[in-house]
């Protein structure tokens, strides 16, 4: 017995200095859609902090395309050293496995949550020179447009896709889906008018905006979101409960050593808890995460259900 305690003794101390000396080399952070995007803000912010803290580089890799999973299946096909982080989102992670036929990964087997990192609503923006001001309006002119609307995304499977194809089928109007990779060619082909409306993260539209050539009607929270109070919630606005968050986390290759996802937890914990960090995600509208990788595993198996059944109900499949 002596032996024993002693050997499992030293096998935790063996896995508390193996997550100390953790990481021996640089760090990748896979981002899964381009620079300049929502995702790819949070990639860097973070790593500015978790170098000073890693004392190794961190590279940020955007990896744009498939929905995201082009991005994902890099981090699930790494190696399982926690060296290769992904920042996952609804798309690739929840909501694949009940739209694609087939995904190159399997989320729930190959991949391992390791913490929330931020979440928030989606706006409804329009190009500037659409009639309406309101989103009854926008109904209405849809509905007159004789199925002539279409619709960005930031990419097929998508919050963005998911949120439009959930509200126009609650609302009643027909629009062809145009999938883009990632919020600034999505948001630019609404200012030129090539699509019709957009559902994304407000940060992304922000240059936009400021430039007078989009319009936001709506926002999918159920609350009017901080910072933005004068632009009206789809629950609001004769949607009662409507409601639509996109939401991101770190993810390593399944396989990872438990003491290294628990290192990487904590320090990510503790780099979203910096003054600045705050800061710089509340001036992007961004609800900062948090939290243990089990509750951040636990919530990913809701939105599924959530989600799944209104895919399924919807029909949304991509191939």
């Amino acid at each position: 017995m002596k032996r024993l305690v002693t050997f499992l003794l030293g096998c935790g101390l063996a896995l508390a200095a193996s997550a100390q000396s953790w990481p021996s080399k640089p760090v990748k952070i896979v981002v899964p859609a381009p620079a300049g995007s929502s995702l790819d803000f949070i990639a860097r912010t973070l790593g500015d902090k978790l170098r000073e803290r890693w004392k190794q580089p961190i590279v940020v890799d955007n990896k744009p395309g498939a929905g995201g999973m082009l991005g994902m299946g890099v981090v699930a096909k790494a190696p399982a050293d926690g060296l290769t982080l992904g920042i996952g989102f609804n798309g690739p992670i929840a909501f694949g496995p009940y739209m694609y036929k087939k995904m190159s990964y399997d989320p729930a087997r190959e991949l391992l949550p390791i913490v929330l990192t931020s979440s928030q609503p989606n706006v409804l923006a329009v190009p500037a020179d659409n009639p309406a001001r309101t989103l009854p309006e926008y109904v209405a002119w849809a509905k007159q447009q004789a199925g002539k609307v279409s619709y960005a995304s930031v990419g097929a499977g998508s919050s963005s896709h998911l949120t439009m194809e959930l509200f126009r089928n609650t609302a009643g109007f027909d629009a062809v889906h145009v999938p883009f990779a990632g919020s600034p060619p999505a948001g630019l082909s609404l200012a030129s008018g090539e699509t019709h409306g957009l559902f994304t993260v407000a940060p992304a539209l922000l240059p936009l905006m400021q430039s007078g050539r989009i319009r936001l009607l709506a926002a999918t929270s159920l609350k009017r979101m901080e910072g933005m109070a004068d632009v009206p919630t789809v629950a609001e606005q004769g949607y009662p409960g409507f409601e639509a968050l996109a939401w991101n986390g770190l993810f390593t290759a399944s396989g990872t050593p438990p003491e290294v996802v628990a290192r990487i937890n904590a320090d990510v914990n503790a780099v979203m808890q910096d003054a600045g960090v705050r800061e710089a995600f509340a001036k992007q509208g961004l609800i900062i995460g948090g939290g243990t990788a089990d509750s951040f595993k636990t919530f990913i198996g809701a939105e599924g259900k959530k989600w799944g059944a209104i895919i399924q109900k919807v029909g949304i499949t991509v191939d």
